[in-house]
């Protein structure tokens, strides 16, 4: 259930692709407290200007059925702004993050919703 769509302006390897969603798909199902076999997690690379000027920066937009509060908001922002400028140079300031609680009904899977 839990989904993180990261847009970052870094061009990636497949290798370094295939590492920082591991990653992010790690940190959203610790940080949520849900099994990871749920977290869907994609990575869009592209340009993105940010306060005017492009360069390094990133969006994740964290979507889920209940679990996202402020803590766990918090947790998600530092955890993964760590991991951007550890791995990819994209410092915190040049980041962006949306959380959204969805309901259950609003949420498919196999062909059914979860409500």
């Amino acid at each position: 259930m839990p989904l993180i769509k990261l847009q970052i302006s870094v061009p990636l390897s497949d290798e370094k692709q295939e590492e920082l969603l591991a990653s992010v798909s790690k940190i959203i199902a610790e940080s949520i407290g849900k099994p990871e076999q749920y977290v869907m997690a994609s990575i869009e690379t592209g340009p993105i200007m940010m306060a005017g000027k492009q360069g390094p920066a990133a969006f994740a937009d964290v979507r889920n059925i209940g679990g996202l509060n402020g803590n766990v908001n918090k947790q998600i922002s530092q955890k993964l702004c760590s991991l951007l400028e550890e791995s990819l140079g994209i410092s915190a300031n040049r980041v962006y993050m949306n959380f959204s609680d969805v309901s259950a009904v609003n949420w498919g899977w196999n062909g059914n919703t979860f409500g």
